[in-house]
């Protein structure tokens, strides 16, 4: 701080801050910068290091890298950075701590279905959700075939009755307790030197219990954040985006302000067609860029996919059957409604009007 003060001093006025896009590590700078009212710019890493490469020497310095920015700064123009909302930047950070657990979710049901199929194979298929609560408390009370099979059925299945609350009549859990003794008769039993499985299935289960819990209450904490911006409500107009899909299509998107043009924001999310073209050749087969940000071109297309299913979304089924028509690849079509959504959303945001299906923005490609 000591040092902005002593530039200001010297040039007789307040400098501009320019900095590179690091992962989350300057998001803290920022917010120091702002709350000091200096003008930031943030500068996208490709364009920082498509600066250091036009340099004929190879050199990467703290000192040379400041150098790149400030001749950045006086070369090219970019636009101030601008002070999202603190909702949205809590939706965002939310959003994406969902999808940092929900991975390990996902990984730990493979590491713990792994397990059972060693210790209890059969198992597999008493609970048509195998990782319930229910389920999950169950093995971890029984852990072994034998353990099942030893037990009478009544008390296993007063046990379920108080694993799921209650929730389900009895006969329902006495005919679960029927198949589980069935399945532990027929099931290999795993030797006492295997003990380590039954410790290991115990800790996965533990562990799937309260990844749940968390993503729960993330959940939770996500719907009371999308319930208070008018912009979630605006989304969620539309056909295909539910309250999950539009809180992260709009942590991702921020302030719409931000994009003067649906064509910034189609290039933002990173679903523009690249260009190769060199004297009279010109490629015909483009892929997508996916530059920008993966999490809100993720989202896009569960949304496109959701709006598909029963036609929910008109317009967006007859645009999609109007490029099947034309002979485009069902991943193409799915790339054009994703570019056809985002002009739609673009639209829904800056207008602040919400959704209608004799709305459809023009859009090229």
């Amino acid at each position: 701080m000591s040092h902005l003060r002593d530039v200001e001093n010297a040039v007789g006025e307040r400098p501009d801050a320019i900095l590179e896009a690091t992962g989350h590590y300057h998001n803290s700078v920022v917010q120091f910068l702002e709350q000091n009212e200096y003008r930031v710019f943030v500068v996208n890493p490709l364009i920082s290091q498509r600066a250091r490469k036009s340099q004929l020497r190879k050199l990467k310095t703290d000192l040379a890298d400041a150098r790149h920015l400030a001749d950045l700064y006086y070369k090219e123009e970019f636009e101030p950075f601008k002070r999202r909302d603190v909702q949205i930047l809590n939706l965002r950070h939310l959003t994406r701590q969902h999808e940092a657990i929900t991975t390990m979710y996902v990984q730990a049901k493979l590491n713990f279905q792994a397990i059972l199929d060693q210790v209890f194979p059969l198992y597999v298929g008493v609970f048509s959700d195998l990782y319930s609560v229910t389920s999950l408390k169950l093995i971890q009370k029984y852990r072994t075939p034998t353990d099942f099979f030893e037990t009478n059925p009544s008390q296993i299945a007063e046990n379920i009755m108080d694993m799921n609350h209650r929730s389900k009549s009895l006969s329902w859990a006495q005919n679960k307790a029927e198949l589980l003794q069935t399945a532990a008769a027929n099931s290999p039993t795993v030797p006492l030197s295997h003990h380590s499985y039954h410790f290991t299935l115990n800790m996965m289960a533990d562990m799937l219990l309260q990844y749940k819990e968390h993503l729960e209450n993330i959940e939770q904490e996500i719907d009371t954040l999308a319930n208070n911006l008018s912009e979630c409500t605006l989304l969620q107009s539309i056909p295909g985006i539910g309250k999950k899909i539009s809180a992260t299509v709009l942590a991702e998107i921020g302030d719409i302000e931000q994009f003067n043009s649906a064509k910034k924001l189609v290039a933002f999310a990173g679903v523009d067609p690249s260009v190769f073209s060199s004297g009279k050749f010109k490629s015909t087969e483009n892929r997508i860029t996916k530059r920008g940000s993966k999490r809100l071109r993720r989202a896009l297309f569960l949304a496109v996919q959701c709006g598909l299913r029963k036609g929910a979304n008109v317009r967006l089924r007859v645009f999609y059957d109007r490029k099947r028509v034309e002979g485009k690849a069902n991943k193409v079509a799915l790339i054009a409604c994703v570019n056809k959504l985002l002009h739609t959303i673009f639209a829904i945001l800056s207008k602040r009007e919400a959704f209608r299906q004799s709305f459809s923005p023009e859009i090229t490609g």
